[in-house]
């Protein structure tokens, strides 16, 4: 054990704060844009989509237009701007979500489950990963998840399990949910749209990975969790000397029943709203607002106390809002260099004469570093899809291949990249590095990228279409 320390030691990286790491990347997009060839596609409006996407074959080379180092820190403030739907999604969360953890409900929920589950405390892993990885699937779950931390961290530490499988149950739940996902609007469903497939096409051979994916990464939680567990902790306050807690081991009230029903009730309006209505970050960031305020009225803090307890949610949610807006500003940087689309353009262009299995996979591979300096996956499927599509025709690959090339491209890289604002917020609130998080997943995340490989592959031979 003291060997293993040791070598554990030696072959830590050590990674700068995601503030001073995300400014760097920030100052990297810039330098890039003085060595990078500016370049351009022309664009079309969209009616499928509603978007501005590439028109192939436009790729042309345009005046430089290098951003200078004060440019760069402007785009810090820019870059929250331009993330403000966002943000501010996060920041109504997470005062939502205060005012339900201050009714109390919460943390008796959590002691209920506890109970309830005496001697199969690991059934939590499967059992909140699911919950996580659902949102993943039909709603691309990211920035929903950082208000969310603190009680999981509350559930982990009492089990004594690690911060790590909190994340893991959660943000990596619900990122290889959106990843495998058959319906996610945000990532399969838009590139269906713009790959010409009919919505939902091929949603069973998507959802026999999904069920491996999700097997996989669950199992391996709980491996660890089992692997890593310590004696936890009987509650906050101390126990009444008979192994059960003094102040937190009364049960859920009916109440807490109702304040439950509520939250799960707006998911449920969320979820439809997204799918159905065609709702945005603001119409999700106002649904959430109304949770709170009826939950805060209905337990009796009033309109003050509620108000109140919104203002400490924001505060908790600052440095969340700071890390989304300072990757954000990475690809206003790329934009103002106009050196986006040169990057796009030297990824697939060496794909054209490769032959079928090995294009789809150089897809992949392409979509997982362009993921890096384009962090939308919503905003990649525009500027690429249109890209490949013609492509995959000229190569007689299915479109279908096509889109499973830019889901588990760009949807698995979620797990790593740093340019990942919500990845680094939830990180963040869950105190975990980023460097003891990247050792952590990336095992893992080669075991999903094989998996993905594996489907393509699958797909090809039986003509997925």
């Amino acid at each position: 054990m003291a060997g293993a320390s040791v070598m554990t030691r030696r072959f830590r990286f050590p990674v700068p704060h995601p503030l001073v790491l995300l400014t760097a990347c920030v100052i990297l997009a810039a330098l890039a844009s003085h060595v990078l060839p500016a370049g351009e596609y022309e664009r079309r409006d969209d009616e499928g989509t509603g978007r501005s996407v590439v028109v192939a074959g436009t790729y042309r080379e345009v005046d430089p237009s290098p951003v200078g180092f004060f440019e760069a820190i402007v785009a810090l403030p820019r870059g929250m701007a331009d993330a403000a739907e966002v943000i501010f999604l996060v920041f109504l969360i997470g005062g939502a979500f205060t005012v339900v953890d201050e009714t109390g409900a919460l943390k008796r929920g959590v002691t209920s489950l506890i109970r309830s589950l005496r001697g199969r405390d690991l059934l939590v892993i499967p059992v909140v990963s699911l919950f996580f990885a659902t949102g993943g699937v039909v709603e691309n779950m990211q920035e929903e998840i950082i208000p969310l931390i603190p009680v999981l961290l509350i559930l982990t530490r009492r089990l004594g399990f690690t911060p790590m499988v909190a994340v893991a149950m959660s943000a990596g739940a619900a990122f290889v949910g959106s990843a495998f996902s058959p319906i996610n609007p945000f990532q399969v469903s838009i590139a269906q749209r713009l790959a010409e497939l009919p919505l939902a096409s091929g949603a069973r051979f998507r959802i026999v990975f999904l069920l491996i994916a999700l097997t996989f990464w669950i199992g391996m939680t709980m491996r660890y969790a089992r692997r890593t567990r310590g004696t936890g902790e009987r509650g906050d306050e101390g126990t009444d000397g008979t192994g059960s807690t003094a102040g937190s081991a009364e049960g859920v009230r009916t109440s807490d029943l109702g304040i439950f029903a509520l939250v799960g009730a707006t998911f449920v309006v969320v979820v439809l709203g997204m799918m159905r209505w065609h709702w945005g970050f603001n119409e999700l960031s106002a649904a959430f607002f109304i949770m709170g305020v009826i939950v805060g009225l209905l337990s009796g803090m009033k309109i003050g106390g509620t108000a109140e307890a919104y203002v400490r949610g924001f505060r908790s949610m600052a440095y969340a809002g700071l890390l989304i807006g300072f990757a954000r500003a990475i690809y206003v940087v790329l934009q103002d260099g106009r050196v986006v689309d040169t990057i796009v353009h030297a990824m697939f262009t060496p794909l054209e004469g490769l032959p079928v299995l090995a294009s789809s996979f150089g897809m992949a591979a392409a979509q997982t570093a362009i993921h890096v300096p384009v962090p939308s996956v919503s905003g990649q499927a525009v500027l690429t899809m249109p890209l490949l599509v013609p492509l995959s025709d000229l190569l007689g690959m299915s479109r279908q291949v096509t889109v499973l090339a830019y889901q588990y491209g760009a949807g698995l890289c979620e797990l790593l990249t740093p340019t990942n604002g919500a990845l680094m917020a939830i990180l963040a609130s869950a105190g975990i590095r980023y460097e003891d998080w990247i050792r952590h997943v990336f095992p893992l995340y080669v075991g999903l990228v094989a998996l993905g490989l594996l489907a393509i592959a699958v797909a090809l031979g039986i003509g997925l279409q």
